[in-house]
């Protein structure tokens, strides 16, 4: 167990437990951004107002993943991120269009105010697309040709439901009335496209490398796996049965159980992620690149170490006294 083995195991843990942060946190609100559109006018400014305290933090996810990849692996980034520099720089720019809009909708005038609303649910497009690009390149070693891309083209719509689904989780939780009952109608379209896209991913993933497919159909890790993929359909079974008897419930003035279908979506983003991550280690760049090939010298890890001691719980605690002091249902929005 010398540094060398054992840093670059803990900096990609670091990682992976950064990036599942952003797209679970993220997740759901560019989920709300996603189904803007679909709301009147009243309700835009709840689901703006829903997210309004929490969006930007979640974003420091995302920074601290890369960055972490960056500095403790930087072969693995100049590999990945050159592969990837058309999505990546896709959902920059959709970030970018979400963070100008959210800011500039409250301040612009009543006539266009509709184009802010637009171009905020516009960047949540675009971001998560792009991301599930980036997943998608990423599952099939950035192998050319037109099936490859095919799959990105495929993992994308399927993320991006994925995001849905949790946006319209999280409005059934924080909301009342008349928009909660819309998102509980939004999250059941939502549901069958997340499925497509695990799916999708869980075929595919075996298929891009043999190392891969040993790993979950040689014996006996195929029967100490399976809960996985079980728990996985089991979930997904919970929300399509669930979501009709929540609708009734909440038309009969009952909100129980509202915070469900945001649970099981984020229990199907972490079995999904465990499933990816399983697959996926030791390797960073698939079939290419393992973490210690990729690792920076261990005397510059043990510094870098040091500080991510300092940044990760600082995050952790920032964030969780925001959603703590933030907790209950949204109420009508108001800028004084």
């Amino acid at each position: 167990m010398t540094p060398e083995y054992w840093l670059p195991v803990v900096f990609a843990g670091l990682m992976a437990i950064a990036l599942l942060a952003y797209v679970i946190l993220d997740g759901y609100d560019l989920g709300v951004g996603l189904l803007l559109p679909l709301g009147d006018e009243e309700e835009k400014d709840l689901m703006i107002a829903s997210i309004g305290p929490f969006w930007d933090a979640n974003e420091t996810w995302l920074v601290l993943g890369i960055g972490l990849l960056l500095v403790a692996f930087p072969l693995a980034n100049g590999i990945i991120l050159g592969a990837l520099y058309l999505p990546v720089a896709a959902m920059l720019a959709g970030l970018i269009l979400r963070g100008v809009a959210f800011d500039f909708r409250v301040k612009a005038q009543d006539s266009h105010k509709p184009w802010w609303n637009a171009t905020f649910a516009a960047g949540s497009l675009i971001a998560a697309l792009a991301q599930g690009v980036m997943l998608g390149r990423f599952l099939t070693g950035f192998a050319p040709g037109a099936a490859a891309w095919a799959f990105a083209a495929l993992v994308a719509i399927g993320l991006t439901a994925g995001y849905a689904l949790l946006g319209a989780g999280w409005l059934v939780m924080k909301s009342e009335g008349r928009l909660q009952a819309r998102a509980l109608a939004w999250a059941r379209p939502a549901v069958w496209g997340a499925a497509l896209g695990v799916a999708a991913v869980s075929v595919a993933t075996p298929l891009v490398s043999e190392r891969i497919a040993a790993k979950w159909f040689e014996l006996p890790e195929f029967f100490l796996l399976l809960p996985v993929p079980a728990a996985t359909v089991a979930l997904f079974g919970v929300l399509v049965f669930s979501l009709p008897r929540l609708a009734r419930r909440q038309a009969a003035g009952n909100d129980n159980g509202c915070w469900l279908p945001f649970a099981a979506a984020i229990g199907i983003f972490l079995l999904a992620f465990h499933g990816l991550a399983y697959s996926v280690f030791p390797q960073i760049v698939i079939d290419q690149l393992d973490i210690w090939q990729a690792a920076a010298h261990p005397q510059g890890l043990k510094v870098i170490l040091a500080g991510a001691l300092v940044v990760l719980p600082a995050i952790f605690a920032y964030t969780a006294f925001a959603y703590r002091v933030f907790w209950g249902k949204t109420r009508e929005l108001s800028y004084q």
